[in-house]
């Protein structure tokens, strides 16, 4: 069953550095297959549809990844597809797509946000918890999804719950930075503490009210858009007014600082697919636990290793815990508890003049 009133926001920017060599700036992570015959930002879409019909989804990328998007999710329609002339971050991109929807359908519309490179599972669950969200929403706060925390996981931010609303529903507290070790084992051991999962829920009013109330000049450049989108002065005033906005993210500029926000508690497998090693959860493993997404693979005293192929033989000998990649042109070897560090990797080879291979 669809929401007559929800709209959905399908965040396609960023470039996915952790992801090198697969990833690429002409090739961001999103629209990668990883473990899947659908690429994450297809797979995004593929959920959401059934709560948000298609003529309701609308996505905000940059302008080089027009092809793309239109290759990989043609049912969008071209009105939706809205590309950034710059990155100006989370906070512009869904006051953006906010301003839009309004104008279109009115400030009582709901607009859900979902980043495209997450992995969740059973969809299903997803589209129930997207239309409670969005019953709530309606009444005026924003509506945040909190995942239960199965690990001390120092990777991801965390929502900290306050008093419940109702079954499933508290009010939030706080938002937390990504924590150390201790701290993660502290809010695991609390209960009162769930993953921020980046997904949220508000009407168009609430999302207005907030940027005019946080962000005034950002407010006041997205209405001289939204009223130029419909004539033939849209591109001008698109690209002189959006090249001034701040670069802030929605949580800093809003979420932290909402009038009425709160977390729904959800119970599907989430994964922000962060890097080489949480993609390896996604891979077939063999019987030494390596994780293997390659055509041909062969493991000498190889264990927990996580291999990615572009089609030729990869071969691993006496290695454990190791991350080997191979693309067309490239080939990263890293020690999997350094995944995250392949976004050094990438700003090296920028500053060595590689820019082609980035």
């Amino acid at each position: 069953m669809t929401s007559p009133s929800l709209y959905a926001v399908v965040l396609a920017g960023g470039s996915g550095t952790r992801f090198w060599p697969r990833s690429r700036a002409s090739l961001p992570k999103q629209f990668l297959r990883l473990g899947g015959t659908r690429t994450l930002f297809q797979a995004t879409i593929d959920r959401v549809v059934g709560a948000v019909s298609a003529e309701r989804i609308l996505v905000v990328t940059g302008e080089a990844h027009r092809s793309l998007v239109r290759e990989q999710v043609p049912e969008i329609q071209d009105e939706h597809v809205l590309l950034e002339p710059a990155p100006r971050d989370t906070a512009a991109a869904i006051g953006l797509a906010t301003h839009l929807v309004s104008r279109e359908a009115g400030e009582r519309a709901v607009l859900a946000v979902l980043p495209s490179d997450h992995v969740i599972s059973p969809a299903e669950k997803l589209r129930g918890a997207l239309l409670l969200a969005a019953e709530r929403a309606a009444a005026g706060p924003i509506v945040t999804f909190g995942i239960r925390p199965t690990s001390p996981s120092t990777a991801y931010g965390y929502i900290e719950k306050g008093a419940p609303l109702a079954p499933g529903v508290s009010c939030v507290r706080a938002f937390c930075e990504k924590p150390d070790r201790k701290m993660a084992e502290g809010y695991l051991a609390g209960g009162r503490h769930a993953w921020n999962s980046g997904m949220f829920v508000f009407s168009a009013k609430t999302m207005r009210d907030e940027l005019s109330r946080n962000l005034p000049r950002t407010s006041a450049a997205l209405e001289k858009i939204a009223a130029a989108w419909p004539t033939g002065d849209r591109a001008r005033v698109f690209a002189s007014e959006w090249a001034g906005l701040e670069k802030i993210s929605i949580d800093y500029a809003v979420l932290e600082k909402a009038r009425a926000i709160e977390v729904l508690d959800v119970d599907f497998e989430w994964s922000d697919v962060g890097s080489w090693a949480s993609a390896g959860e996604l891979f077939p493993h063999d019987e030494r636990g390596n994780a293997v997404d390659a055509a041909a693979f062969v493991g000498v005293e190889a264990s927990r290793c996580v291999v990615a192929g572009d089609g030729r033989l990869v071969c691993v000998v006496g290695l454990d815990d190791v991350i080997v990649v191979q693309s067309r042109d490239a080939v990263l070897v890293c020690k999997k508890d350094r995944a995250e560090d392949v976004k050094k990797l990438v700003a090296e080879l920028e500053r060595r003049g590689k820019k082609e291979q980035t």
